[in-house]
């Protein structure tokens, strides 16, 4: 007999008997395991229970082998619908070939389990960030097309959609039956999901389902499916149970509501409202119209009734005579400013006649010159002012206030006073002399 199975062929082969002593002894060699189901079918027979656990997620179900001597050691008697946990160990009977556990320990899940355990893969998806408020999406004023995943022929459903149809008459739903509840109501769930997802035409998603025992809403606490939510494009809302009910694909939705009904208010808007709120807005629309224009008549009106619209001519009149005031005033300062100048003019020319030479000469004094061609040291034409500069018998011109006289030297003296000293002017009476 081949001592391994890779040694066996169609002409030596193992005998049944051998191949199924080596599969026994390596199913036994695994250890004790804690698993977890819900119980299908629950017989006992003989003081043994021989029951049926099944995945609560998924379709997966194992025999459970509770011998008299354990069933006698639990607390309570397994249930069909319960839920609970088993110390197992895998073995195979050899004469049916059949696969199964054998229970060395089973304690049922109480309410008190469940919510803790709940609560603690809450905690842990919310500190991945699953829940942040800035993950949530904004649901659409008024979609156009809504997905709703809902049991087939359920009040939630049948609540969504009626009350949504009432608030907005022309709401369009693209909805998916799924089961709501069991080990198949995850997977359905998340394929609808998906599919509502990835149509264009779906603005909102709503997830609905009406109450029931904290066993029956389990299904939307799975882990995978607050994932699959989480990566939703489309804003998804949540509609699970009646108020109290909190399962966890609240916490990852984009908006929670308390019942079905709760959400079919608030995905679509109220038509009536709508109207209402469109009415009110003509009417502030039509009173703020009028009063501008109220306003704007008295203000037109006030313009119209001034004076200066009332008799325009009065404000060229008004202009004219502060023109005719400028024109006055431009006048007087003039003729102020010419008087000004001809005073100081007349007071130039007095103090210009004062001293020009003919003031002196009309005090008595005269002008003596040498006349052209005389003269020793002095130029012709020029002023006497050295009695030595003139020769003896030279030719004078002495130039008096009114006329002139011709005049001879016979004999010239010179002086010894300062030519800047002042000089005693001879009298009116007295005529000049020549030395």
């Amino acid at each position: 007999m081949p001592a391994t199975a890779a040694e066996t062929t169609p002409e030596n082969p193992w005998p049944l008997k051998h191949f199924a002593q080596i599969l026994k002894a390596h199913v036994e060699r695994a250890p004790e395991t804690w698993i977890e189901g819900q119980l299908l079918e629950a017989n006992i027979r003989n003081g043994h229970a021989y029951l049926t656990m099944r995945d609560v997620d998924v379709e997966n179900s194992l025999s459970v082998t509770v011998w008299r001597s354990t069933l006698s050691r639990l607390d309570a008697t397994p249930e069909v619908g319960s839920r609970v946990v088993a110390k197992v160990k895998p073995n195979l009977w050899l004469k049916t070939g059949r696969l199964s556990m054998n229970a060395s320990d089973l304690r049922p899940v109480g309410l008190g389990d469940l919510l803790a355990r709940l609560e603690r893969l809450r905690q842990a998806l919310g500190a991945e960030g699953l829940f942040d408020a800035d993950r949530k999406q904004k649901l659409p004023l008024l979609p156009s097309r809504i997905g709703l995943i809902t049991g087939r022929d359920s009040d939630a459903e049948k609540d969504v959609v009626r009350n949504a149809t009432l608030r907005w008459p022309g709401v369009v739903f693209e909805i998916r039956n799924t089961a709501v509840q069991g080990v198949n109501a995850v997977g359905e769930v998340m394929a609808a999901l998906a599919e509502l997802d990835a149509d264009p035409e779906v603005d909102v998603i709503v997830i609905a389902r009406g109450g029931g025992a904290l066993e029956d809403l389990l299904p939307f606490s799975s882990e995978e499916l607050v994932r699959a939510v989480s990566q939703t494009t489309t804003p998804v809302v949540s509609a699970i149970g009646h108020e109290a009910d909190r399962p966890i694909l609240d916490d990852v939705a984009d908006l929670r509501a308390s019942t079905p009904t709760d959400a079919a208010k608030r995905i679509v808007p109220d038509v009536a409202e709508e109207k209402q709120g469109i009415a009110q807005a003509r009417l502030r629309l039509n009173r703020a119209i009028e009063h501008l224009l109220d306003r704007e008549s008295e203000r037109v009106a006030a313009l119209r009734t001034r004076p200066v619209l009332a008799a325009p001519e009065s404000m060229l009149d008004s202009r004219r005579e502060d023109l005719d005031r400028l024109v006055e005033r431009s006048l007087s300062a003039t003729r102020a400013a010419l008087s000004r100048g001809e005073a100081e003019i007349r007071h130039l020319r007095a103090q210009v006649r004062s001293l020009s030479p003919q003031q002196t000469l009309d005090r008595g004094y005269a002008i003596v010159q040498v006349p052209d061609g005389s003269g020793r040291d002095a130029q012709s034409g020029d002023v006497v002012r050295d009695a030595t500069s003139v020769p003896v018998g030279a030719d004078l011109l002495v130039r008096v206030a009114h006329g002139s006289l011709d005049a001879t030297v016979t004999a010239t003296h010179g002086s010894n006073t300062d030519p800047h000293a002042e000089q005693t002017p001879p009298t009116q009476n007295q005529p000049g002399r020549t030395s």
